[in-house]
């Protein structure tokens, strides 16, 4: 049974996501590169490689409304995703990795161990480990292994440990005293306190991953560092900037939160000895379940109240983060000139941010955003087909149906 919400509308309107860099390896910018495969033949197309390269942004276009038909249904799921459901399969798995997470930051020092606290106990739902694990789980099956090795446990770790870093020094820069709700470790210790964890984060994560004793492993994640600070740089050269293109935001995205997914789960796939086409399809999976998910994050900033939020709506338009609600507003000839107006002047007229959002919707810019995600949740979804059936797949694929149902 299909669900609703990846049902794109007749509306829509989808443009080529080539990224000015081109592509590489069909599901990258260019400039990123997966391990290389010089001297290996030519093999069959399998059903991962045919999902993966429909799936991935670097051919031609987005795949198009009249082609959605060509996408795989979702397996049956209650009507309302569940966290408690998707993680069923690998809940033991999860609790393990929650607790060593507390151990390994508060071991060293007191205030490592209260930032550690207020970090992990701050209502994330862990979802990067939890797909991390879920792939580790759903790809076994394909090559026979019986059970989970500890690497793939230490990367969902990782994974966690990465994000949760990159999290701490976004609050430090963004100036943030709430993150989901509840007071930041740099509104509670100080930005200095909040720099050093997450340098200890970052720092801990590096010594796991040479841990690990995998190069190609080692690569895809040093790589999806480097992309945090690419993102990171992207998007402050892009504050105001009404000539935004979807090219660019998507670049955005794709370094700041779906390159971490995207490497984490090519590299669950390698500690379950998958073939090439199987770990690219497994890459395509988290890049585009990444991408709806940022999408989704950003419609929300300007659907949600603060007390949903967790901080002030509308906050990334305010100060000058132009997400593809904002883009697709801008292409909209009722809306563009006092919308570009609004935030040129970086609204200082009283109001002028209100105003700017009501734009946003009139627009289409949640409408048009709105399709944008889906499309990438039916992208996700192509990328799955070739793995055997599961609960972990069925919960992988769930995971785009709660992905997306959060606008709801």
């Amino acid at each position: 049974m299909a669900s609703n919400l990846l049902q794109p509308q007749a509306h829509a309107v989808f443009v080529p996501f080539v990224s000015a860099r081109g592509a590489c390896h069909g599901l990258r910018p260019a400039r990123r590169t997966l391990p290389p495969q010089a001297g290996t033949q030519p093999r069959p197309r399998s059903a991962c490689v045919d999902a993966a390269a429909q799936a991935a942004p670097g051919h031609a276009t987005h795949t198009s409304s009249t082609a959605a038909s060509s996408f795989p249904a979702m397996a049956p799921m209650p009507a309302t995703v569940s966290h408690e459901v998707l993680r069923a399969p690998v809940a033991s798995d999860m609790e393990t990795c929650r607790q060593n997470l507390l151990d390994v930051v508060g071991q060293r020092h007191p205030m490592l161990l209260a930032a550690a606290n207020q970090i992990f106990s701050a209502g994330g739902k862990r979802l990067r480990p939890l797909i991390v694990l879920l792939v580790a789980r759903a790809t076994l099956p394909i090559t026979g292994m019986p059970d989970l090795d500890e690497k793939h446990r230490r990367l969902a770790e990782i994974t966690e440990m990465i994000h949760t870093a990159s999290l701490v020094h976004d609050d430090v820069l963004d100036e943030s005293s709430l993150r989901r709700g509840k007071a930041t470790v740099n509104s509670l210790f100080g930005s200095r306190v909040a720099v050093l964890a997450g340098d200890f984060l970052f720092a801990q994560s590096s010594w796991f991953l040479a841990q690990l004793e995998n190069l190609e492993v080692i690569k895809l994640i040093s790589q999806v560092i480097a992309d945090f600070a690419d993102g990171e740089i992207s998007q402050a050269s892009l504050l105001f900037q009404t000539d935004i293109t979807l090219d660019r935001y998507l670049d955005k995205s794709f370094y700041k939160t779906a390159s971490l997914i995207a490497a984490s789960c090519r590299c669950a796939a390698v500690f379950s000895d998958c073939s090439e086409p199987v770990k690219d399809a497994m890459y395509a999976y988290g890049k585009h379940l990444g991408l709806a998910f940022q999408i989704v994050d950003d419609i929300l900033d300007y659907t949600q109240n603060a007390e949903t939020l967790g901080k002030p709506q509308g906050q990334d338009l305010a100060s000058g983060n132009l997400t593809a609600p904002a883009y697709y507003a801008l292409q909209d000839p009722s809306t563009s000139k006092e919308l570009s107006r609004l935030i040129t002047s970086r609204f200082v007229e009283e109001g002028s941010t209100a105003r700017a959002l009501a734009l946003v919707t009139a627009g289409g810019g949640i409408a048009r955003s709105l399709e944008l995600a889906r499309e990438q949740g039916q992208a996700a979804l192509a990328a799955l087909s070739c793995l055997p059936p599961s609960a972990s797949k069925r919960s992988l694929e769930g995971l785009v149906e709660y992905v997306l149902q959060r606008l709801f």
